[in-house]
């Protein structure tokens, strides 16, 4: 990564540094630093401000002086697709936010038409809310779940298209007038953790989604993992029943098909007998599945506590195969705390590898929806950095266009 890259990535995830103190954590001589700083400021990404002393630290005269991100270098937005509902969000270049909307989710799988429409109009809801236009917008960054090869812009299969192998980024830049990047959502939230959350502090760590399917996402030296074919850590397709249920991929015995929305919902159906609940949604017939554990239902709290189990299975895979330091549940389905309870815990750690040293730390985030598309807009974000930081003389970039 050049070296302007990594000042103006360590100033986007520290805020407000100095240039020694840029110097120090990148391991680089000041005068280097000064010099790729002297370059981000002339092309506007990098600002001066006044800093506050450190504990501990005494100052005479001047404030001190630090670098940080000058938010009027670009605007990006962040869209997710889900059955839930979608959501989007638009930022400034250091990631503050101007606005965000959401609407209902798609009871199907979307068509190729009304994929651009309904990411049209997530888009052109939050200009409207910023009274900006769409030439302003550096990129748009996308999730969704499925196989997702953001590499080539492709959605190769996902549950919430009704096309596979969808040249997606095409279909959608060419719709939009503007740069578009995809990924698979469960990425998305796991650069969310990255950029916001508690993945700022972790080198290694894990983000596991349990929604309407199960995701997973990876940061490995502080970088997201995304495999040869960019299908990596589908944790959700891991098989943990040979010959077992039958997952929406279509194969059988996935993680996904035990633990899953839709894989709660069709025990449920069978063993309390709910074939008369077929108007219901999902959702609130997990809210009645969850209502009747909690009341003390033998056969409910069975279904949950079997999908613990097949969960605990695994997270131990996870830790047994990229020992992180962390692991993040996240998603919807946290607010049933069976899949996260003391038990689900220990057999996670009976189930990993033992040795004499900590185990990995489990955090429990239930984010709001906008999570996702906060992810999304950080992909745009880091593209567009990548590409602008990345390459000398590559300082400008296509935006999108009226």
């Amino acid at each position: 990564m050049p070296l302007r890259q990594q000042v103006f990535e360590s100033v986007r995830a520290g805020g407000a540094l100095s240039r020694v103190e840029i110097a120090r954590m990148l391991g680089v001589s000041p005068g280097s630093v000064t010099q790729a700083a002297a370059d981000l400021i002339a092309a506007g990404y990098l600002q001066e401000v006044e800093t506050a002393p450190r504990d501990g630290e005494t100052t005479r005269g001047r404030p001190p002086v630090g670098l940080a991100v000058n938010p009027a270098a670009g605007t990006v937005a962040g869209i997710k697709i889900s059955e839930a509902g979608h959501s989007a969000v638009l930022y400034d270049f250091a990631g503050g936010a101007l606005a965000d909307m959401t609407l209902p989710g798609a009871v199907r799988p979307l068509s190729r038409a009304e994929v651009k429409a309904t990411v049209a109009q997530l888009l052109d809801g939050l200009l409207g809310q910023a009274s900006i236009t769409r030439d302003q917008v550096a990129a748009v960054g996308l999730g969704m779940p499925g196989f997702i090869d953001g590499e080539t812009g492709q959605a190769l299969w996902s549950s919430m298209l009704s096309d596979a192998n969808l040249p997606l980024t095409e279909l959608l830049s060419d719709h939009l007038g503007c740069p578009v990047i995809i990924d698979n959502d469960a990425n998305l939230m796991t650069l969310a953790e990255l950029w916001f959350g508690d993945g700022r502090d972790v080198s290694n760590f894990a983000v596991v989604t349990i929604e309407h399917g199960v995701g997973m996402g990876l940061v490995l030296n502080n970088r997201l993992y995304r495999g040869g074919r960019g299908l990596g850590t589908e944790l959700g397709h891991t098989k943990v029943q040979l010959d077992g249920a039958l997952c929406r991929c279509g194969q059988r015995g996935c993680l996904e098909a035990y633990v899953a929305d839709y894989a709660l919902v069709r025990e449920a159906s069978t063993a309390l007998d709910w074939s008369g609940k077929d108007l219901l949604g999902p959702r609130e017939m997990l809210s009645e599945l969850y209502d009747h554990a909690k009341a003390g239902n033998t056969a409910a709290r069975s279904i949950f506590r079997r999908a613990g189990r097949y969960l605990a299975v695994g997270l131990a895979n996870v830790v047994n195969l990229f020992d992180p330091e962390l692991i993040i549940l996240s998603g919807e389905r946290m607010e049933y705390d069976y899949l996260y309870a003391d038990e689900v815990l220990r057999d996670m750690a009976a189930a990993a590898i033992q040795v004499d040293r900590p185990a990995p730390r489990v955090q429990i985030h239930a984010w709001g929806d906008l999570i996702w598309a906060r992810g999304a807009a950080a992909l745009a974000l880091s593209t567009v950095t990548a590409q602008r930081l990345g390459t000398p003389g590559a300082l400008d970039e296509a935006s999108c266009v009226a």
